[in-house]
């Protein structure tokens, strides 16, 4: 068993209940690419993100409170 990481796996409604922002918004953030899936199922074409997607809402929501611009955002964390 050394060696297995097991991570926790969401949906884009699981992002939204956990971060706080709506699945449109979540939708907004992947097309302009600010944030991005781990995976996609290639039958059901749902998106899977990872305890990392979830920082990184935390941090995105953190810098808007701080009155930051999506663009500004954007340019600080890619």
């Amino acid at each position: 068993m050394e060696g297995i990481k097991i991570h926790n796996i969401y949906l884009i409604k699981d992002l939204a209940r956990l971060s706080g922002y709506s699945i449109h918004t979540i939708k907004y953030y992947l097309k302009i690419g600010l944030i991005k899936e781990i995976s996609r199922s290639p039958e059901t074409r749902y998106r899977y993100f990872d305890n990392s997607t979830i920082e990184l809402l935390k941090k995105i929501r953190s810098l808007r409170k701080q009155g930051k611009s999506i663009t500004l955002i954007k340019n600080e964390l890619l």
